[in-house]
C-alpha cells in the first residue's frame, strides 16, 4: 500500500452559519485517523475542516498542549496553500478568507469552535478529527459531553507496543537521532510522553461513561478489512454507503529504518501488559485478534 496526500472535504459553503460538529474521531496516535479522515473526506454527508484537527477541547483542558496547538494554527494555512499549489489547483478566495478569520483574532472559545464548522454544507455532518481528545482529563471529557451531548464518537485503537514503537520512531526521526545500542534504545522508554496516548485503560472508560455507544475500532481491521471498517463507520454515523477511492492506501506511514532491538520490544510487552489485559477483558478476544 502506498502513501497518498491528505484529501479533506472539498465542499465549502462560504455563507454557512456557525454550527457544532455532529461527530468526533479520537484515539491513539498512529492508529489510522488520517486514513479515516481521507476516506470520510470523500463522503458528501461528512464535512471535515481543511486542517483536519481542530484541537479545541485539549487546548482548554490540557495546558501542556497549548504551545504546539498555537504552532499548528500558525502553520496550517501555508500548508493548505502549498497543498493546492502541489495539486495545481487555485486557492479559492473563500477558503483563504476562512483560514485568515479562523487563525486571527481571539481563538479557542465556543463561538470560534462553531465557526470552524460553518462552511459545512447544510446536508453534511461536520466532524472533528482530533485524536488527542482521547487524552482529556475527566473534566475535559465531561465538557465535551456537555457541549456535544449528541455527538457520535469513533475511537481508534492500535496494538500498545506497535503504537508506542511507531511514535518513538517518528520522534527520533523528527529529532534526527538514532540510538547507538540497546542501552540507548531502552533509555528512550523513560520518556513519559510515549505512554500517554496509549493509556486505553484510563481513557476508554472515561469516554464510555459519557458516550456508551462509542464505536471502538482496532487498527488491524483497518489494514486488513478497510471496507468493513467503513461500513461500520457509516452505520455508526448514520450516513449512506459510499464507494471510496484508495481505501487500501496508507496515509502518513512511517518510513523504514530505526528498527528497535528485540530487548526493547520485550521490555515494552512487560510494561504495557496492563493495557493488553484491559483490552482483552473489555473488548474480547475477537477484537484483540484484529489489533495488529
Amino acid at each position: 500500500m502506498t502513501q497518498t496526500m491528505m484529501t479533506i472535504s472539498p465542499a465549502f459553503d462560504p455563507e454557512g452559519a456557525p454550527r457544532k460538529p455532529g461527530a468526533l474521531c479520537i484515539g491513539a496516535q498512529k492508529a489510522g485517523t488520517s486514513w479515516l479522515a481521507q476516506m470520510l473526506g470523500q463522503h458528501p454527508q461528512i464535512w471535515i475542516p481543511p486542517f483536519k484537527e481542530v484541537q479545541y477541547f485539549n487546548f482548554l483542558h490540557v495546558p501542556d498542549h497549548q504551545r504546539w496547538i498555537r504552532w499548528h494554527y500558525r502553520n496550517k494555512p501555508q500548508e493548505i496553500r502549498d497543498r493546492h499549489k502541489t495539486r495545481g489547483v487555485a486557492m479559492p478566495d473563500a477558503l483563504e478568507d476562512y483560514l485568515t478569520a479562523i487563525t486571527g483574532g481571539k481563538m479557542f472559545h465556543n463561538q470560534w469552535y462553531k465557526r470552524v464548522f460553518a462552511p459545512a454544507p447544510a446536508h453534511a455532518t461536520p466532524m472533528d478529527f482530533t485524536p488527542e481528545y482521547s487524552t482529556l482529563p475527566p473534566e475535559g471529557v465531561a465538557a465535551v459531553a456537555q457541549f456535544l451531548p449528541k455527538a457520535r464518537v469513533v475511537y481508534l485503537v492500535r496494538d500498545p507496543v506497535d503504537r508506542l514503537v511507531s511514535q518513538l520512531r517518528m520522534n527520533l526521526r523528527r529529532e534526527g537521532r538514532e540510538p547507538a545500542d540497546v542501552a540507548q534504545w531502552l533509555a528512550e522508554l523513560d520518556n513519559p510522553a510515549l505512554y500517554d496516548r496509549g493509556d486505553y485503560a484510563a481513557y476508554i472508560p472515561r469516554w464510555r461513561a459519557h458516550y456508551p455507544d462509542m464505536l471502538i475500532l482496532p487498527f488491524g481491521r483497518i489494514t486488513a478489512k478497510p471496507h468493513v471498517v467503513l461500513d461500520q463507520v457509516e452505520e455508526h454515523l448514520g450516513i449512506g454507503p459510499m464507494l471510496y477511492e484508495n481505501a487500501g492506501n496508507k496515509v502518513f506511514a512511517n518510513p523504514g529504518g530505526l528498527l528497535p532491538p528485540p530487548e526493547l520490544l520485550a521490555e515494552l510487552r512487560g510494561r504495557l501488559a496492563p493495557q493488553y489485559d484491559f483490552l482483552r477483558q473489555t473488548m474480547g478476544k475477537a477484537f484483540m485478534a484484529e489489533l495488529r
